[in-house]
This record gives C-alpha cells, structure tokens and sequence, in this order.
C-alpha cells in the first residue's frame, strides 16, 4: 500500500519511504501551506528516521528555505519550538507502529495540519519549485531543555517529591526529557529497560505480556507509579503502583478538571465517564487530532482536548500549581503523565485512590494486525447496513439501544455496556474498544469480539 495520510500524518512502509517520494511531498507541503520562512525538523530513534530527516531537509534547503535541525526529539517538543518561532515542523516518526513502518508529521506555524491542508498537499504533489540557492541549514539543541522547563514551571521542583517513579525507556525519544522532568519536580526516578532497537509501543493497546512486565517492575521496584510514551512521545502511558494501566481516557479528564477547564473536545471512541464530571460541554469528534483541533477551534473558550491514546491538547492559557501554561495545541505526553501524580501527591493519596473518586467507567482497546483496510471497511458496512445484521453478529450481547457511526460502528447496548469498530486509520489493521461497568468486563468485550471479527475478516 503506498503512503497516505492518516489519523496521524503521512505513513507508509521504509521501502516506499523513498528519498524522492519524501522530498515531493515536503515541497508539497511547503509549496501549499504557510511556512514563516524556515522548517523545523525532528525525528524518532527508528532505524530508518535518519535517511529520511536527511531527505526532508535537503528539500526544504532546496527550495531556499531555512533548515532547523534538532535532531532526536519529543515529537511535542519540537511543535512547541517551531510555533514559539511562527515557522513550520516536519517530524519524521511512524509514532507507534513497527518499525518496518515510518511516516512524516507537518506542522503549520500555528499548530497540526488539519484535513483540508492534508488534500492541499496531496493537490500540489509534483508542482513544488526548486531555488538556485540553497536554503540555511542550522542545527538547534534547546528545544528539548525548553519543553521540559515548560512543566517544571507549571509544577513547581516539589511537585513529585517523595514519589518513586519508573520511567520504562525503550525506544521513545522522550525517555530522557521524561527522567529529566520528574526529577526536577522532586521525584526519584528508576530507569527501566532501555532499548537499542525500536520498539513499537502503542499507549492504547498494550498487550499482555508487556502488561505483566510493567506490574512485575512496580512490585521488584517498590514504585508509585511507573510512566512512558509511544515511540515519538505524543502519547502517555501511565501505571499506578500495583502495576495497572490508566487509560488515556481516564487521564484526560483528570488534568482537564486540574486545569479548570470547561468544553472538552474528545473523539467518540473515548470513555463515557468525562460526561458525568460537570463540565460546561463535552464535544464528540471523529478519531485523529486533527480533528479534535478543529473542533477546540470552533469551541474556543477554556477548551481542552484528549483522545484515548491519552495525547492531550491545551487551547487556552492555564494555571499550573507553581505557574502559567500556555496553549499548546498538538497531541503532548508530559502533562497527562505529570498531572494527575501531582494532584494524587497534592491530595496525599495515591494514584489509584485519586482513580477510585471517578465514576466507575472502565474501557479495553486492542487491535488485530494484518488485516487489509478494505476488508475491515466492507465488514463495516456490512454491520452497518441493518440492525439484523448487527444482531447476527452480537449474537450474545444485550438489545442494541444506541448506533453512532460518527467513525466506524458504535454500538451502545442495554446493560450499560458499549463496543466500537473502526479500520486503523495508520496501519492495516482492526481495532475493537469496548466500555463496560468494570474492568474485566471491558476486557471480555473487547476480547470476544475480535476473536469473533477475526472469524469474519481475518
């Protein structure tokens, strides 16, 4: 399949991944949308992430333009300094996907491309013009020190103190920032497993080894919590001390109530419990960030977004404990993970306790690999054709009461208990989220009904 946009950006297979295709479609970039006259560029720690940072700046250099290069960085690191510039960003990272798999992120001078600037691109593919002279290139190594000071500010150096936290390392390119940060807010960090090779690790669907991994190194390690991001550190994940995951959906609403903010914009894959929290509105949207930008953009106001992988959004100017936090309106790591541990340390509870006070919505998500996106789209609308058809297939499930086709299939049933399907918008693959009353229900949802999708289209 060759490379396309989806819910995140451009992806495609390395082989693909070609030189000239990156080239085409950075001019492409820079020839339909506004730049501010320089290109910030980023990249990830997959083997293949250098080959291609070098073919994005070569194009941005040839069309006379001003190179930034920052080399191994948070993907959120690096939109915070190009939009505290006014120029544009291109990180080269397939984010969670393997490694066989990489992509490119573009960033205007104020934020995320939205979904009209992706057919922008695709309409100007070929077209970009080449100057006579090379562009400056630069290479700039603050970017990093600045995202973490950014927190740090906010929090304050006793935010965490007393707290003993795991970061597990792998391959995300923020596992340094990310012990860098929790140690300035006062925590003592143990560094977990760190990675020489590119490990793929989706924050939304973790499997169960690695899940018994993490539970193991809590109890060895006598942790608090233990932290990590998927591999361009958009994304958090966070485990309390006895080894449980909190998802991202879970996280969201926690530091939105933290920040005081007021209309959540948050994809309808996302757990339900955010609409029984007071807030002033709760917007659903389609799956990717671009799409919950645009609706934070509409809302306005004390606006916030998350999705389930737990990448959050600020739009307004909030108050840390110890300072200010400007908007920073692109998927971020750092504050899911340290909001709610400082609001747990704040309240002299732990992290499960602070999780206990929330209405009790529990989600599962998971994925099968392999699948071709066509197939998974005709099962889609197969289900989605007639109720007959969805009752063939949720054979031993309660009464359907509720269908939201918003992305995917959507289906609330009778006993409270919920299950979406959608096509991966990123990779061939189908992904199944499941909400129920607790959290063994959710996952027995979400299990029975991908061995059961796996029968069908597998």
């Amino acid at each position: 399949m060759p490379p396309k946009f989806g819910t995140s950006g451009l992806r495609g297979l390395v082989t693909e991944l070609t030189d000239d295709l990156v080239a085409e479609y950075t001019r492409a970039f820079l020839t339909a949308c506004p730049h501010g006259g320089a290109v910030h560029v980023g990249q990830d720690l997959r083997g293949s992430s250098p080959r291609i940072a070098e073919a994005v700046i070569g194009a941005v250099r040839g069309m006379g333009l001003r190179a930034v290069d920052h080399g191994v960085l948070p993907t959120p690191a690096l939109a915070l300094a190009s939009m505290g510039a006014g120029q544009a960003a291109i990180m080269v990272t397939g984010s969670h996907i393997p490694a066989d798999r990489n992509g490119l992120k573009f960033y205007l001078p104020g934020g995320e491309i939205a979904k009209s600037d992706e057919a922008a691109i695709g309409a100007a593919l070929g077209s970009g013009s080449v100057s006579a002279e090379l562009g400056e290139f630069v290479r700039e190594a603050g970017a990093v020190p600045a995202y973490v000071a950014r927190y740090v500010d906010a929090f304050g150096s006793g935010a965490l103190k007393g707290l003993r936290i795991g970061v597990y390392e792998h391959s995300s390119v923020a596992r340094d920032a990310l012990a860098d940060a929790l140690g300035q807010m006062g925590a003592e960090v143990v560094r977990l497993a760190r990675a020489d090779h590119f490990i793929p690790v989706d924050t939304e669907a973790v499997d169960a080894e690695t899940r018994e991994m993490l539970k193991r190194w809590c109890a060895d390690h006598a942790l608090d919590a233990l932290v990590s991001t998927d591999g361009d550190a958009d994304r958090p994940m966070v485990v309390d001390a006895s080894g449980t995951l909190v998802p991202g959906d879970v996280l969201g609403p926690l530091v939105a109530r933290m920040l005081g903010a007021d209309v959540i914009c948050t994809p309808v894959s996302s757990n339900t419990l955010v609409d029984q929290l007071g807030f002033g509105s709760v917007i659903r949207t389609r799956i990717g960030s671009p799409f919950v930008i645009a609706a934070m953009e509409d809302a306005g106001g004390k606006v916030v977004g998350y999705e389930a992988n737990g990448g959050f959004l600020l739009g307004f100017a909030a108050d840390g404990p110890a300072g200010k936090l400007a908007p920073l309106m692109t998927r971020d790591c750092l504050l899911p993970i340290v909001s709610p541990l400082a609001m747990a340390r704040a309240q002299g509870v732990s992290l499960a306790g602070l999780l206990s006070e929330l209405p009790p919505r529990f989600t599962a998500a998971d994925r099968i690999a392999g699948i071709a996106t066509e197939a998974s789209q005709a099962f889609i609308t197969e289900l989605t054709a007639t109720a007959e058809a969805r009752a063939a297939f949720f054979v031993r499930r309660a009464e359907e009461v509720g269908l939201d086709l918003t992305d995917g299939l959507r289906v609330s049933f009778a006993d409270g208990s919920v299950i979406h399907l959608r096509p991966s918008g990123n990779a061939p693959e189908f992904r199944c989220y499941a909400e129920a009353e607790s959290v063994a229900r959710a996952e027995s949802l979400m299990r029975e009904t991908l061995a059961a999708v796996a029968d069908r289209v597998g």
